[in-house]
């Protein structure tokens, strides 16, 4: 979906309508339904008192004009009073629609969440490259969709009952000034279309010029230290004075059709001033009216024209909304339809936890398609324990990556444990904010591991002096900037000793690692009899192999045995 193609269409408001019906059927959608009950009740009552507001001021200011102190006197208070009510139920309107936007924005960004994070959907958008910046859609576009659906619908629904509130006051004044009204709206919204087009598409690619400035800020911040070490700051001003540059361009063409539209639509709203009193104000020279309808006439058609007005009123808020629901559907298709349903001839199957088999798997570089590995055919059985080798480092990824469920390009099918049963620990470790019990235990374990399991997998890796440093296992810490690479590649591993899986992959962890540690961690895994299949050099570890796999540079393997596994425990 191109920002070219984006506009205005019916398509626009069926993807709104649709998100409307999928919150009112959720779990939050019988709160919603009562809040969006008690705003029509308000809507109601504000137009009613809107209405009763033009009549008491025309009173008013007729017991002005004839200079009737008791009117005055009475009509004053009553106007007062309709203000005090018009304040009271104005702010809780505001209350209700500010809760139900929030409880709509809470239900949508958990949805979105769980929908980006389901079967690695996070992994294969980066890949694919079809949405853009889906963490701004989530974190931003969100809270823009749900506010603005909300404002526009209510302000729509104010329309209609504005209309029928005060289509019969004005048509009682005069039947002309009515039907000036409603032509003037249309031709108003007509123009307006046709000059501020251009502004969908605009607002659409600017949100994505913005997000790409503010990812590479965020890049800077989060290697802050390397960026200061090597010196690269020249590089990065420029990225980012490209960046700043983009999106200027495309701001300045927004401002150009603003321009353009702020001609015309603040000439229609001052016009808005002085047409009623040019058709009323004749009928009350010529003693057909009284002084006080023609301020009532003002009201009545002001509040008719805005009713009608909407799209001339709201055209900018309108397009960057129209941009809003194309950005947030393109994510929902490629998280809800399956981003991980992507097209792959490798497939993945599931089998017993006694062996990965690999069966004519053929894997290819993503773009080229050079040839990495040649079907592969052969059974990884639990207890073997393997060194993967590969002339090519791209054949090694693409293999490790395989195996994960990761790696596209290719063909064959490779069965392996279930989840519970296989673990991955890739060449940089990843350790998500938070204790170091979460850092550690798998998520929903929570409760099953005790703090001494803990603490024997870090001994085992002669790491438990971590636990000091992290101030105990319950502590919130940013492991970045407590645990050096190797650390945190020992936490990692702790991990896969504590969750004690069948079989365990580990991709070039003595990038990260001492020889010693290598050593450490391939016997604690041995003692808990984890068969470990380890891609890269053995780093002096060549005896706690069973086998060796290599995989040439034109994609030829050999298997080597090189002694009996050990009997499974």
């Amino acid at each position: 979906m191109t920002a070219e193609r984006i506009t205005i269409n019916r398509q626009t408001w069926v993807r709104c309508g649709h998100a409307i019906r999928r919150f009112a059927v959720s779990e939050s959608g019988g709160m919603a339904k009562l809040l969006a009950a008690a705003l029509v009740a308000l809507l109601v009552a504000i137009n009613g008192l809107n209405v009763i507001n033009s009549y008491v001021g025309r009173d008013f200011m007729t017991d002005i004009e004839r200079q009737n102190m008791s009117g005055f006197v009475l009509h004053g208070m009553m106007y007062v009073g309709v203000f005090a009510v018009s304040t009271v139920v104005a702010v809780f309107y505001r209350f209700v629609e500010e809760r139900l936007g929030l409880l709509w924005r809470l239900w949508l960004s958990r949805r979105l969440c769980g929908l980006y994070l389901n079967d690695r959907n996070y992994f294969v958008l980066r890949e694919q490259k079809t949405v853009d910046n889906p963490d701004q859609r989530i974190a931003d576009d969100v809270r823009v969709f749900t506010t603005t659906t909300l404002s526009f619908s209510l302000m729509m629904l104010n329309g209609g009952f504005t209309i029928l509130a005060f289509s019969g006051v004005l048509w009682s004044i005069s039947p002309l000034l009515f039907a000036v009204a409603v032509l003037y709206a249309a031709a108003g919204s007509w123009l307006t279309i046709i000059m501020g087009r251009p502004l969908v598409w605009l607002s659409y690619r600017q949100s994505d010029r913005e997000a790409a400035f503010r990812a590479e800020l965020v890049h800077i911040r989060e290697n802050a230290e390397t960026i200061a070490l090597s010196r690269r700051e020249g590089r990065l001003r420029n990225r980012l004075a490209h960046r700043v540059d983009e999106l200027a361009g495309n701001a300045r063409k927004m401002i150009a059709v603003n321009r353009n539209l702020g001609f015309f639509t603040t000439g229609y709203n001052y016009l808005i001033q002085i047409i009623p009193a040019l058709l009323v104000a004749p009928l009350f020279i010529r003693g057909q009216a009284e002084f006080g309808v023609v301020t009532q006439a003002s009201m009545a058609f002001s509040h008719l024209i805005g009713a009608f007005s909407l799209i001339v009123t709201q055209f900018q808020s309108i397009s960057s909304y129209a941009a809003t629901i194309a950005r947030l559907s393109a994510l929902n298709e490629a998280v809800e339809g399956g981003a991980g349903a992507h097209t792959s001839n490798i497939r993945l199957v599931e089998h017993d936890a006694e062996r990965v088999r690999y069966d004519h798997l053929t894997l290819k570089s993503p773009r080229r398609g050079r040839l990495l590995v040649h079907r592969l055919s052969l059974d990884i059985e639990k207890g073997t324990r393997v060194l993967v080798t590969s002339a090519d480092e791209l054949g090694r990824v693409a293999l490790f990556r395989a195996t994960a469920g990761i790696w596209d390009a290719g063909e064959g099918t490779i069965g392996r444990p279930s989840v519970d049963h296989i673990l991955f620990a890739p060449e940089r470790p990843y350790l998500p904010p938070g204790t170091l019990r979460q850092a550690i235990i798998r998520a929903g374990w929570e409760e099953r591991v005790p703090d001494s399991a803990m603490s024997e997998a870090l001994r085992a890796l002669d790491s438990e002096v971590l636990i000091v440093r992290a101030g105990g296992f319950d502590e919130e810490r940013d492991w970045d900037s407590i645990f050096s690479l190797r650390e945190q590649q020992l936490v990692a591993l702790a991990r896969v000793l504590v969750a004690a899986p069948t079989f365990v992959f580990l991709d070039r962890i003595a990038a990260t690692l001492t020889p010693e540690d290598v050593e450490r961690v391939l016997q604690a895994l041995a003692d808990r009899s984890i068969t470990y299949v380890m891609f890269g050099p053995a780093n002096g570890a060549a005896s706690l192999f069973d086998a060796v796999l290599d995989v040439r540079a034109d994609g030829a393997w050999e298997w080597k045995v090189q002694r009996a596994p050990s009997p499974a425990k």
